[in-house]
């Protein structure tokens, strides 16, 4: 599959955005964890889904875009994260689960340390919240971006409020 990318500046830091023809391959912030090697991938300028997608990223940086709808290009994982990176979808706004929750929610609730490496290695930051997730204790654990981008994400979406209270 055949990547392009450009960077666009958000008020968390510098994220990377990659597209095929099928969609929004990923997006990274910049020095996250498992950040791609896009020395192969030709940056542009403009592209259809590269386009929409930094549209709608800085539509959520500016609390007006809940749900992202480039549709996602499935470049990476295995069937098994995908299928982690599918069950964070399904975490609404504003809400959070824990990593237990997750792997009981995918039935393999001995799974917790697979499914949080899954969630670790999601190459679609903020598109799919892979930031909703919390420790067992409700503790901002384990955030490739880093728990300072976490915390702000959280906090965008009315979710530290809850949890501090």
């Amino acid at each position: 599959m055949k990547l392009v990318c450009r960077t666009i500046a958000t008020p968390l830091g510098s994220m990377l955005l990659a597209a095929s023809d099928a969609g929004l391959a990923g997006l990274w912030f910049e020095e996250q964890r498992h950040h791609p090697d896009a020395s192969d991938w030709q940056a542009v300028e403009s592209q259809r889904w590269l386009d929409q997608s930094a549209d709608e990223v800085r539509a959520y940086f500016r609390g007006q875009c809940r749900h992202f709808t480039a549709p996602r290009a499935a470049a990476w994982g295995t069937p098994f994260q995908r299928s982690v990176w599918e069950a964070l979808m399904a975490i609404p706004w504003g809400a959070t689960t824990s990593y237990g929750a997750l792997a009981a929610h995918l039935h393999k609730p001995r799974a917790v340390r697979a499914v949080a490496a899954a969630v670790g290695r999601n190459p679609w930051s903020i598109v799919v919240p892979c930031h909703r997730v919390l420790g067992a204790n409700g503790s901002l654990t384990g955030y490739a971006g880093g728990l300072a981008r976490k915390q702000d994400l959280l906090r965008r979406e009315g979710v530290l409020k809850k949890l501090l209270v």
